[in-house]
């Protein structure tokens, strides 16, 4: 039982997420010399599959972000962070709505970055390079627009939120549990 409640913390995710990211791209490394053709061997297949869980995992993730959160951007509808912020502290100033929606935005605008660069390099570049960004790079682009955000929330807020990354990710993976569905999601769902 305590190893089922260990596989769940936020940190094993993260490394196994990791691990699986770094086990694909070596595969993509390693079978670069292997050409993609109608007649794959087992080399082959094993490239292909990689690639295409790659991208597909990578597209996929990053388009439901972007849609998802951009989606509570619509007028009239409250933004999908401050709808998360309003979740940890109740009551949310307007400045910090104003913040929050600013940063939904931005959010929006790095996953829609990580996708045209992703495409990009797909179509433009080596495979290696392809796989380095979305296999290696991703976790630590997501981090570092985790620490930007927080470097910006300390500079333009007066008197800002200091959550735990602990306590937003508990606050994320229990809100089907104890909420159902996000409202803004449902809402932003519905057609006008």
């Amino acid at each position: 039982m305590r190893a089922l409640t260990a596989a769940r913390t936020p940190l094993s995710a993260v490394l196994g997420l990791c691990l699986a990211s770094a086990s694909f791209h070596l595969a993509i490394v390693e079978t670069n010399h292997i050409r993609l053709t109608l007649a794959l061997g087992l080399g082959g297949l094993v490239k292909f599959g990689c690639i295409a869980i790659s991208a597909l995992t990578h597209w996929g993730l990053y388009s439901s972000l972007l849609l998802t959160f951009g989606l509570t951007l619509r007028p009239g509808r409250e933004a999908l962070i401050t709808s998360m912020a309003r979740r940890l502290q109740g009551d949310v100033s307007d400045e910090l709505a104003l913040y929050t929606r600013r940063v939904t935005f931005a959010w929006c605008c790095f996953f829609a970055a990580q996708l045209t660069l992703s495409v990009t390099l797909f179509c433009f570049a080596p495979l290696v390079v392809w796989s380095v960004f979305v296999n290696i790079l991703d976790i630590p682009l997501v981090v570092a627009m985790f620490a930007v955000e927080y470097a910006c929330r300390l500079r333009c807020l007066r008197n800002p939120p200091r959550h735990s990354l602990a306590m937003i990710v508990d606050m994320v993976a229990n809100s089907r549990a104890h909420f159902g569905a996000w409202p803004a999601l449902s809402d932003a769902a519905r057609p006008d």
